[in-house]
């Protein structure tokens, strides 16, 4: 058996772990949708966000594994975060690195290992999103850009776990944690031909209650709606405040769309307290990705958009507004 060597930068490596402070904490189910779909779309046994500490690789997020961390002397991912590529083992018998390893010998019963590296703060290789199975394997070119992309979404989840993408206010993703996600999300859509959708809102009344009562009343209003949206769309991948009173919700693979989602988020509003006499209502518009016609995020925002002012503009007319 070969045990990972240690990085050069192991000490620098190991503060940018730390500094997220994630390590023993709860799962959360960013992380774990993330590891959910990879597990879906390869069609493993297992699929792990692991992270590798001093003397041993943690799990954050695990699918069909019941341990919470093994011995780093003995992992795979500890061979994966010493370069920038997919590291992949077709079949772990016929390794000499690892064919007598236990986590071959016995439970997991690793047979195909497929890892790629997932960075930390200052671009420090301190995990990997990786899929296992019990038996051998191949693992084309596309299937390692696909995980490439997938790790980019664990490493946008780092970074919101670090507050670099956050709203302060709401504490849901800002316009640049938007664009991050989402960039990740259409990249792996066109890999996966899988669908996505996007929810525009524009929040009514908030400039007036700014004019009349101040900020802080606003900030009030911004925060109920934005803890609406977290409620009414749990399997978002992302949730943004988009700046001002705007918001975006953008579904990966939805799948039975969002109009249950609305309908729920309706009635959440009906239910909820006013604030200073403003109840919350909004525009909204609605965009489904078509990835010949999307080339970019911002192109299905821009879609998004046009018919959310299409909604605001027909609310006005019928005297909502």
């Amino acid at each position: 058996m070969e045990s990972p060597a240690v990085p050069a930068n192991e000490t620098a490596r190991l503060l940018s772990l730390h500094q997220l402070q994630i390590l023993d904490t709860h799962t959360e189910r960013n992380f774990d949708r993330i590891t959910s779909i990879a597990r879906r779309v390869f069609q493993t046994d297992i699929c792990l966000v692991s992270l590798i500490d001093r003397d041993r690789q943690w799990f954050k997020s695990r699918q069909g594994l019941d341990v919470e961390e093994t011995p780093r002397e003995i992992s795979f991912c500890g061979h994966t975060i010493l370069d920038d590529e997919v590291f992949v083992i077709e079949d772990a018998l016929s390794d000499p690195r690892f064919l007598d390893n236990p986590l071959v010998l016995e439970e997991p019963n690793i047979r195909f290992y497929a890892g790629c590296p997932v960075r930390g703060p200052g671009g420090y290789r301190v995990g990997t999103l990786c899929v296992i199975d019990r038996k051998p394997r191949q693992f084309s070119h596309e299937d390692r850009d696909m995980l490439r992309d997938m790790a980019g979404l664990v490493e946008d989840e780092l970074a919101f776990s670090s507050q670099a993408i956050v709203d302060e206010l709401t504490s849901l993703a800002n316009r640049r944690g938007f664009n991050v996600v989402a960039g990740h999300l259409l990249s792996l859509c066109r890999r996966a031909k899988s669908d996505a959708e996007l929810i525009m809102f524009d929040l009514d009344g908030l400039k007036g209650i700014n004019d009349s009562l101040g900020h802080d009343a606003g900030d009030v209003l911004l925060s109920r709606f934005a803890a609406l949206l977290v409620k009414a769309f749990p399997t978002a991948d992302v949730i943004a405040r988009m700046g001002g009173d705007e918001f975006a919700v953008l579904l990966f693979a939805p799948e039975s769309g969002s109009e249950g989602a609305l309908r729920r988020l309706e009635q959440m509003a009906a239910d909820a307290e006013t604030v200073a006499e403003q109840r919350l209502s909004w525009s909204k518009g609605c965009a489904t990705l078509d990835i010949h016609k999307h080339l970019t995020i911002d192109s299905l925002v821009k879609e998004a958009d046009r018919h959310l002012y299409d909604d605001k503009a027909t609310r006005c007319r019928i005297g909502i507004l």
